[in-house]
């Protein structure tokens, strides 16, 4: 069955949301509608949409003008095995003592290795990724320091990797890994028990630090947040209010290199200090420390 996608972008949250509602009101109806903001600092966002049957180009173009959104571009999706093509083009990723693999790469767990297995089904958070490659890049480096938190979060915790990857090196820690939504919560959940790591790893559904047991829990001594620009920043005081004093670690992702310098400065006015900062290809992942 082919699959259609239109894509467009335009200025505006606000625009882009009401762009995306009415999409969802178009006959044949979409399967699915998404607005995304283009984190290069341009202001634009872009509204996908997918469709089981193609849709009318003239209504495309008249959504298109009426919100003020640049023409769609349509185009009709091969049929692929995503799953198997996943599996085939994601190869295990060695990121200091980690080594992060799917199912179908059990054989190449080399030993003496911290081996987090992710299913190749969701292919962001495994690893793979320049950010969360980052975060466990940067999370080694303070194993090798001698550093070793009593709690840790894992905030918008996506596959739970990093919740994980924490769990291993610190058996002793209290770790919990929240995200705002459910399905994510659902697969670290998976993730937690197919690494044998039930009752190690609360997961819960939350946004933020929102979450009374989470409140219950503060100050953590590190915390990963592997999200994005925007919610990064939103995210600052909270983080300042859940972070220990006296050195507890903020581990920040989900950032390209360009903005690396506005979140550093909306978290050093909250009190922190840089501790490290790592550059892998166009994204960033920075270690702050609260004094």
């Amino acid at each position: 069955m082919p699959t259609y996608s239109a894509l467009t972008t335009l200025e505006g949250e606000e625009a882009a949301e009401a762009l995306a509602d009415a999409l969802e009101r178009m006959e044949p109806e979409p399967t699915g509608v998404g607005v995304f903001e283009i984190e290069d600092g341009s202001g634009l966002w872009e509204v996908g949409a997918y469709f089981l049957e193609q849709p009318s180009e003239a209504v495309l173009e008249l959504l298109a003008t009426a919100f003020g959104a640049k023409p769609f571009a349509l185009s009709e999706l091969p049929e692929i095995d995503w799953v198997a093509k996943v599996r085939r083009e994601l190869s295990p990723v060695e990121a200091g003592r980690f080594f992060v693999y799917g199912s179908h790469d059990a054989d190449k767990v080399p030993d003496g290795r911290i081996a987090l297995q992710i299913e190749a089904t969701v292919a962001f958070g495994t690893g793979h990724h320049g950010t969360t490659l980052g975060c466990l890049r940067a999370l080694d480096r303070l194993v090798e320091a001698g550093f070793v938190p009593a709690k840790v979060a894992d905030v918008g915790c996506g596959t739970a990797v990093l919740a994980m990857a924490a769990a291993r090196v610190f058996p002793e820690a209290q770790v919990m890994a929240s995200d705002i939504d459910e399905v994510a919560v659902e697969v670290a959940e998976a993730n937690v028990a197919i690494n044998g790591l039930d009752g190690r790893v609360a997961c819960l559904e939350a946004a933020g630090f929102d979450h009374p047991d989470i409140a219950a829990a503060a100050p953590f001594d590190l915390v990963f947040a592997n999200i994005l620009k925007g919610p990064l920043i939103e995210l600052a005081p909270a983080m300042a209010a859940h972070v220990a004093p006296g050195g507890g670690l903020a581990i920040l992702s989900g950032l390209l290199v360009v903005q690396a310098d506005s979140i550093t400065e909306a978290y050093l006015a909250q009190g922190f200090e840089l501790a490290q900062r790592e550059d892998l290809g166009e994204w960033c992942c920075l270690v702050m420390r609260r004094p």
